[in-house]
């Protein structure tokens, strides 16, 4: 079992906003190396939301005069050398280094990855599998969520205990036992390569282009709009965490549910309109954490959820917040209709 397990916290909803990271590199099953670092996001990136901030609790001043996210991106590349990356899901953090790169526009390597989510969500039978919970049954201290370094050991801890409950030796053999396939993020070259949407978009923002002109959603009381819902993208990447899923939203949410059904089905889900026997995953608005699931702060839909995973189904409960981290948007520029 030999690893580096990434996380990032960013400075704000655009992915390719990193204000830390910490790596935990595993070697035989165990962790051998750690290494963090605080940085400075890239330049016209490096506006600190306040949502972000009450999150990990990293300020501007924290920062300020720290080497930006390119400057850094040797070391931390130094560090993972040829391994393949853990993180708890990985579309974000992989997301991040790819954008991180790309407004950069620094060339970076390819990168073999797994996501514990998945296999946290395949392995565990957990109502949520947020890092706390995956953690937790996992049997790994997390004591401060969403400091970076914490997280990445988490991360590592999860996966070593999976590959332990499966009697797997290496990451290749755990994942052919599970029937899965290591993902891969292709090499980045700045003059040849196209933009990510994220990136894109985050570019068009910054220059006043087409994302920074659209009007703000307004708030809307009453019941939630459906919508349609779309088929599945049956292109969508098969290692992302929503491919294959059944997904049904739940209170109000920073973007509408018919925009959120789309971003669910282009990543390959299934998106419905009620819980069913066919449900994996809700997704739950109102500012919902994973934690309120231990205070009953939930919604209709979301206790039906608890009833029907006590009876064995398997199904999950994610907040806005997870699901705009793997469909590459979040909540500020989500509020753009």
């Amino acid at each position: 079992m030999d690893f580096t397990a990434i996380d990032f916290e960013t400075a704000n909803g655009f992915r390719g906003s990193p204000c830390a990271v910490g790596l935990s590199k595993v070697r035989g099953g165990v962790v051998v190396e750690e290494a963090s670092w605080l940085m400075r996001p890239p330049e016209n990136h490096d506006r600190f939301d306040h949502h972000n901030v009450r999150i990990h609790g990293i300020r501007p001043e924290l920062v300020a005069g720290l080497p930006r996210f390119g400057e850094l991106f040797p070391e931390i590349g130094a560090f993972i050398g040829g391994d393949v990356l853990a993180a708890h899901n990985a579309a974000f953090d992989l997301g991040v280094i790819r954008s991180g790169l790309e407004v950069s526009g620094l060339a970076g390597p390819a990168y073999d990855y797994v996501c514990t989510v998945m296999l946290s969500r395949r392995c565990y039978s957990l109502v949520s599998n947020s890092l706390p919970y995956a953690a937790e049954e996992a049997g790994v201290p997390l004591v401060n969520h969403h400091d970076a370094a914490e997280d990445a050991r988490a991360c590592a801890g999860i996966l070593i205990d999976i590959a332990a409950r499966n009697g797997a030796g290496s990451i290749a053999e755990l994942f052919l036992s599970l029937g899965l396939t290591v993902s891969r993020q292709g090499a980045f070259d700045p003059l040849r390569d196209p933009l990510s949407k994220a990136s894109q978009s985050a570019l068009d923002a910054f220059a006043g282009g087409p994302a920074a002109a659209a009007p703000v959603r307004a708030y809307q009381p009453g019941w939630p709009e459906e919508g349609a819902n779309p088929l599945p993208n049956a292109l969508a990447e098969p290692g992302h965490p929503l491919f294959g899923q059944t997904v049904v939203f739940t209170g109000e949410l920073a973007i509408t549910r018919p925009e959120a059904k789309i971003r669910s089905a282009e990543h390959g889900a299934r998106p419905e309109s009620r819980v069913t026997a066919r449900t994996t995953v809700l997704v739950v608005g109102d500012g919902f954490v994973a934690a309120d699931l231990r205070s009953g702060r939930l919604t209709g839909k979301a206790r039906r959820v608890l009833d029907l995973h006590e009876r064995g189904q398997r199904i999950e409960v994610l907040s806005e917040g997870e699901f705009l981290q793997m469909v590459g948007g979040h909540v500020a520029s989500a509020a753009i209709a």
